[in-house]
């Protein structure tokens, strides 16, 4: 069951990581935040995950695509949580 902790939970911790990850020049750091976002994910709400992934088994686990997957779930669960995003609506 997705509840509005897990979604709180995700975001913050998305957020501030992926407001580093955007503005970092550091290669090291940006994957020091890959690893712990790909652990994040490994431990998060499944249901929620596989909402926001699109059920993509590497969602936030893609070097190639950590970039945009951590801007599309961050993007989408602050919808959830302003109200904006029906995704969720009925699971709440």
């Amino acid at each position: 069951m997705i509840t509005k902790d897990s979604i709180e939970t995700a975001y913050s911790f998305l957020h501030q990581k992926q407001r580093i990850y955007v503005h970092s020049t550091l290669d090291w750091q940006k994957d020091d935040i890959e690893i712990a976002i790909a652990s994040f994910a490994d431990e998060m709400n499944q249901e929620l995950l596989d909402v926001i992934s699109g059920d993509r088994a590497d969602f936030l686990r893609d070097h190639k695509r950590f970039k945009e997957d951590i801007t599309k779930a961050v993007l989408s669960l602050e919808s959830v949580l302003e109200g904006r995003a029906e995704i969720l609506d009925n699971m709440l």
